[in-house]
């Protein structure tokens, strides 16, 4: 069996467990006196971990500052707290919130070094000068089980409308020095959020388990990380299950995301919803758990007639159809439908808007595709498959 050349990405410090919180302790305390502390708008500063921060910063005599982030981060957001904290003589960013929190913090402490706005680093946008990699030392603690950006070397930012975008600042030194894990946190998530965040990380696990630029090590990881997404995903979202396990299995299976998409890349679903996002204001995680049914059965289709050449993909799909059966039914073609059919159940359950509801519609469809990219998917879709898939 031959195993294709490949590189890995670094990944960062890992505290995986519940009570893991209390890490931040000595993580901040052995290298900082003073800490920028990047949350949501609400979330985490109604729990009783947040006077428990409170607490551990004032035990190692550190300042703390505070900035707030409500949705998906800007341009602006960040050149704005860059303004603001520059002076302050920050030693650590800390990052405490979901993905756009996390991905927050990522920019603000790779911006903090610079003096110039971020913009003129994002990818196709900016103006192509290259960022150093210097960064103020930075943290991340999700507190939702989704993105994966805890374990990624990019943030990504958004300008929402008509000439909006969704584009990454990126260098291998912006993965956190460390991520602090702790299912506590992320079971205080509200059901449509814990829905949108789990879709994304199967998603993304999937997309990045089937990528022409998967490998064995990208492979292990993502099967892993979908095993435990079946397990957890329904049961935290119905409360079928009181147990930590459950949690902890969701935020493992969103870690393995992060780690796998970073080094395999991912397919058409995160293709599209690149564009999506820079028009219209939809929650990432929506996008990815409305399209990775029909953007995965419209890829199984044309895997179908490729004959020879597509069946390696079609094994990939028919293992994690396997997976999540337990079926011994080796046939490919049913396992394939077994995998579609558990996409669209979970889609019902968790009842996930759909694109219409925000907005979007078929005189939208030209300027998305226009917008799209194929990324890693198996196989190249043309403009009407992927118009299919919109639709």
């Amino acid at each position: 069996m031959v195993i294709p050349s490949f590189s890995f990405s670094r990944i960062p410090q890992i505290y995986f467990g519940a009570g893991s919180f209390d890490n931040i302790e000595s993580i901040i305390g052995s290298q900082a006196r003073s800490a920028l502390i990047v949350t949501g708008a609400r979330s985490f500063k109604s729990t009783e971990k947040r006077s428990r921060l409170q607490e551990m910063l004032s035990n190692r005599s550190i300042t703390a500052y505070d900035i707030s982030v409500s949705g998906e981060p800007s341009p602006d957001l960040v050149d704005s707290a860059v303004a603001e904290f520059r002076g302050k003589s920050i030693d650590i960013v800390v990052s405490i919130g979901g993905g756009s929190v996390i991905d927050a913090g990522k920019a603000i402490s790779a911006m903090l070094t610079q003096t110039v706005s971020v913009v003129d680093f994002l990818e196709s946008v900016g103006t192509g000068i290259k960022h150093s990699g210097e960064k103020i030392p930075f943290i991340a603690v999700p507190t939702t089980a989704g993105t994966g950006s805890e374990a990624t070397k990019n943030a990504v930012l958004s300008r929402i409308g008509p000439g909006g975008f969704k584009k990454s600042l990126r260098h291998d030194n912006f993965v956190p020095d460390a991520v602090v894990i702790d299912p506590e946190l992320i079971r205080h998530c509200p059901p449509a959020i814990t829905a949108a965040c789990g879709m994304d990380a199967f998603t993304q696990l999937l997309e990045s388990y089937v990528s022409t630029k998967a490998n064995p090590m990208t492979d292990a990881l993502a099967y892993s990380g979908l095993s435990y997404v079946k397990d957890s995903l329904v049961e935290v979202y119905t409360g079928g299950s009181r147990s930590i396990d459950s949690w902890a299995g969701m935020a493992y299976g969103a870690f393995m995301s992060g780690i796998t998409l970073a080094n395999a890349g991912l397919g058409i679903v995160h293709g599209l919803a690149s564009p999506v996002g820079g028009y219209f204001d939809i929650p990432h995680g929506v996008i990815c758990g409305t399209l990775v049914g029909p953007a995965t059965r419209v890829t199984i289709d044309k895997l179908r007639t490729r004959g020879d050449k597509g069946m390696p993909f079609l094994r990939k799909y028919t293992n994690v159809g396997a997976l999540f059966t337990g079926s011994d039914n080796e046939d490919i073609h049913y396992l394939c439908d077994t995998l579609l059919k558990t996409i669209d159940e979970w889609t019902e359950t968790l009842k996930l808007p759909s694109l219409r509801e925000y907005g979007i519609g078929e005189s939208d469809f030209d300027r998305i595709i226009d917008g799209a990219g194929n990324k890693n998917n198996p196989v190249h879709l043309d403009r009407n498959e992927i118009r299919k898939i919109l639709k």
